[in-house]
């Protein structure tokens, strides 16, 4: 078994003892969590625009209690949360040209 901080080998390992064999040696940390097999992660986005498509159906059922007219519209705080969001991270790309330091930094 490998030390946990060795870096991940970029080639199979195979096993010495039988070079004619061409299988590579399993450890026991090499199958995949349930979150990196494909068939579960498909599951998960499709649960998550399942889950975004009722919150947008939600919209029209319950009674809103509204400041601004705007927000009569249907989808209005999903288009809102949307666009926050895009603002939000495109903000925070400017921020990092700020506040970024060459990767040398503490070593000088």
């Amino acid at each position: 078994m490998s030390h946990p901080h060795s870096p991940m080998p970029t080639e199979p390992v195979f096993n010495p003892e039988d070079p004619e064999n061409r299988v590579p040696i399993k450890e026991p940390g090499d199958e995949p969590t349930w979150f990196q097999r494909r068939p579960n992660i498909l599951k998960i986005i499709i649960g998550l625009y399942v889950a975004a498509g009722l919150v947008v159906l939600l919209d029209a059922v319950y009674t809103k209690h509204v400041h601004f007219p705007v927000e009569y519209i249907f989808g209005f705080y999903v288009f809102y949360g949307f666009v926050g969001c895009v603002i939000l991270v495109l903000v925070a790309k400017l921020l990092r040209l700020g506040v970024m330091r060459p990767e040398d930094y503490w070593d000088e």
